[in-house]
């Protein structure tokens, strides 16, 4: 596989510490209404988020590669986690004037981003419950089998 992310309990919280590749930390939290203390967005909120993300990021990438000034790119994503199916409402501006073929290129082009066609593409789920020495032999979820 390509990607790890490992989330770690901060005991006595909701708080999970997450680590990318090694590399990158961030914290998750519940809102208080579920027991958490909001220090961080819960980790649903970081669908929407890495799908913004990722969207601004390709857009600006392509500009790049074209020698476009967008002058400024913002990407709202609005994410009704509660709709069967669930659904994503993407509002991109762009700062500058474009033409039609700019923007139909800009379009397609954000229609291609990583997370975009990760989230419309099937997922696979491999799941094992292990004892983990380091937690004294507490059981846990390993997506993979990795702990």
């Amino acid at each position: 596989m390509g990607l790890t992310a490992t989330a770690r309990a901060i005991p006595g919280t909701l708080r999970q510490e997450i680590v990318i590749d090694g590399q990158h930390r961030l914290i998750t939290d519940e809102p208080v209404r579920l027991g958490g203390d909001a220090s961080g967005p819960a980790p649903h909120e970081l669908l929407p988020a890495a799908l913004a993300g990722c969207i601004g990021t390709t857009l600006a990438q392509y500009a790049r590669t074209k020698g476009w000034d967008l002058a400024g790119v913002t990407v709202d994503v609005d994410y009704d986690h509660k709709a069967t199916p669930r659904r994503f409402d993407v509002s991109i501006r762009i700062g500058a004037a474009l033409d039609d073929e700019q923007r139909e290129r800009l379009e397609k082009v954000a229609r291609s981003c990583p997370v975009r066609r990760a989230l419309e593409g099937q997922f696979e789920f491999v799941e094992e419950i292990e004892p983990h020495a380091a937690l004294g032999g507490r059981v846990v979820v390993t997506p993979g089998g990795r702990s």
